[in-house]
């Protein structure tokens, strides 16, 4: 394989170049001690693995070293979590360890909009690209497909209820369950950026094309369905979850389930083949798993943990991917991801880069599409010490889970050594470890230093602790969460909000469930243009979603929307397919 130049190729040309050399999953499956009939292969580079046939066969063997990625509040072009995700995994195979990664599916919508396919980049990738980027083994799909169909098991119901008598419908063999349709709990998914579809109004026509009623969509990722794809333990775990997804409330108030509607068997059915996580490599060979979405701001946003049980059992040391900053992607894997696994991670990845720092410290606004200020390139370690606010505040959080935290510099080649010493002061203070890594620029050798510091980082012995017990009212839960990781001085709700808070107290086996916030991840608040670290703020709390599936009360904070919008310079502009060769070009 030629030599690759992170500096001087693009990241969809590095891959194309390793993937000329890449191992097959046979060879991938060797190497994992995979028995030939755990392996169902997509190809000869992609595969799912049968994920309990291989648990029931290694139950007995001790779990490696469990290490989770986050980071601090990002720019909106992304810190690179995924590259260092990517990056570490390498660096552990260059020390020799055995190592294992799990990151998550990319969604159609932000690899075509901005930020990419999240596949990692430069010499700190997940291959092949393509295949990684478009569709995978059609998880995404089925997912859309099981929540679709539940939202036309409802639609058909309610025509058939108003337009039919009980006797009708009973030889129709339907039972009138009177749903509400001015009290419908979801909408449709779609795996694309499509703000035109937020609001719509559907039946529009006669009597046989549906009844009328306002309804819209969300983005495939922050369906119930992937949340529960995110957090099932068992094909028999994930069919029960999927019989209690709520879709509507009949006239008296009462929840209409999908296993009212008796579609949850064939939802389950969909998702058959999505359960097993998907097999895929580093640009240095390690096995990557890739199971569930994205977007910790408005889904769980988690790999799974199916496939963080198979990692920990197959290799010393297994690394997962969480969204965004640790104010919801870690805060999530902690109380709601390791409370449904009962796994404790050893270790947790901070990553932060200089440029997030500066804008933290009251750098120019960061536009994506825009050439970056010259501010992010020139030094300025003022900026730099003013915005280690934002990542002190990640530090905290991390800390108060009682497990190590170890701060990653992600280096771009424009940081100066006085900058990342700033960096390095700052979070050596709280007592943070701090490592600099140069995987983007030289894979795994360049994350020699960061593998170095996490394995030391986890030969301490955590003193795991949730933040909240399930026992607490959701208000109380909702009130440590914005006051201990996001800063917040209280919390304030919709009338809405507070309407549904009386249903959830009223509820025993809701006032139980894991609290899951919707939040923006450009700022630890709610507000986006709010940078660093905010003081003397609300957290306003406007609706509050029920996903009885998954195990979640899901509180939505600010005006942040279930399906983003497309960009005017979106990443599909720039991506074609050579139709010589029939390879795919532009994906980054």
């Amino acid at each position: 394989m030629a030599k690759l130049d992170a500096t001087k190729m693009k990241d969809w040309e590095i891959a194309e170049a390793a993937e000329a050399s890449m191992k097959t999953v046979y060879d991938l499956a060797d190497e994992m001690g995979l028995e030939k009939m755990e392996l169902l292969p997509y190809g000869h580079y992609v595969a799912k693995l049968d994920f309990g046939k291989i648990l029931e066969r290694v139950q007995d063997r001790p779990n490696g070293k469990y290490i989770e990625v986050t980071a601090i509040t990002p720019t909106p072009l992304g810190e690179g979590k995924s590259t260092t995700a990517m990056g570490l995994v390498q660096g552990l195979g260059k020390l020799g360890k055995k190592v294992i990664g799990a990151i998550r599916q990319p969604s159609s919508g932000p690899t075509f909009n901005i930020k990419g396919s999240a596949a990692g980049g430069g010499l700190a990738q997940c291959i092949p690209l393509t295949e990684f980027s478009l569709g995978l083994t059609g998880d995404i799909d089925a997912i859309t497909n099981a929540h679709n169909l539940a939202m036309v098991a409802l639609t058909s119901r309610i025509q058939h209820e108003y337009n039919y008598s009980d006797a009708v419908l009973a030889r129709k063999h339907l039972k009138r369950i009177d749903i509400n349709p001015r009290n419908i709990a979801m909408g449709w998914a779609i795996d694309f950026c499509a703000q035109a579809l937020r609001e719509i109004i559907i039946g529009i026509g006669g009597k046989m094309d549906g009844f009328m009623l306002r309804s819209g969509f969300q983005i495939t990722v922050s369906s119930e369905v992937m949340a529960i794809l995110a957090v099932a333990t068992s094909l028999a775990d994930l069919r029960e979850r999927m019989g209690k997804i709520v879709v509507a409330y009949d006239k008296s108030g009462s929840a209409v389930t999908t296993a009212d509607l008796e579609v949850d068997g064939a939802m389950t059915a969909l998702m058959t083949r999505a359960i097993n996580p998907n097999l895929m490599q580093t640009l240095e060979g390690q096995p990557v798993l890739v199971h569930a979405g994205p977007f910790a701001n408005i889904a769980i946003g988690q790999s799974s943990i199916i496939a963080d049980r198979l990692g920990l059992k197959l290799a010393d040391y297994h690394v997962t991917e969480s969204g965004f900053g640790a104010d919801i992607g870690f805060e999530k894997f902690w109380n709601l991801k390791c409370r449904f696994s009962g796994l404790v991670p050893d270790c947790s990845v901070i990553v932060a880069t200089v440029r997030a720092l500066k804008m933290h410290g009251g750098g120019p606004e960061v536009v994506p599409g825009r050439p970056l200020n010259q501010a992010y390139v020139e030094e300025n370690v003022g900026l730099v010490e003013k915005g280690c606010e934002n990542l002190l505040a990640h530090i905290e959080t991390v800390k108060k889970s009682g497990i190590s935290a170890v701060v990653c510099i992600n280096h771009f080649y424009t940081d100066t050594d006085n900058e990342v010493d700033a960096v390095r002061k700052a979070a050596e203070a709280v007592g943070a470890t701090v490592a600099v890594s140069k995987h983007w620029e030289k894979g795994g050798e360049g994350a020699c230093e960061l593998a170095e510091a996490v394995v030391a980082a986890c030969e301490k012995t955590p003193e795991f602790k949730f933040l909240y017990e399930d026992e607490m009212s959701l208000k109380e839960k909702i009130h440590r969460i914005a006051t201990e990781v996001y800063g917040a001085d209280g919390v304030s709700y919709s009338s809405e909000a507070e309407s549904m808070v009386e249903e959830v107290e009223a509820d025993e086996g809701l006032k139980k469930m894991g609290t899951c916030m919707v939040k923006t991840h450009l700022s630890l608040s709610h507000d986006p243009s709010l940078k660093g670290r905010p003081k003397g703020w609300t957290l306003p709390v406007r609706d509050i979603l029920i996903y009885r599936g998954a195990g979640f009360v899901v509180p939505v904070a600010g005006a942040i929307k279930l399906l983003p919008g497309t960009a005017s310079d979106a990443a599909f502009r720039g991506i074609d397919v050579d139709v010589d060769s029939g390879k795919v070009r532009g994906l980054f």
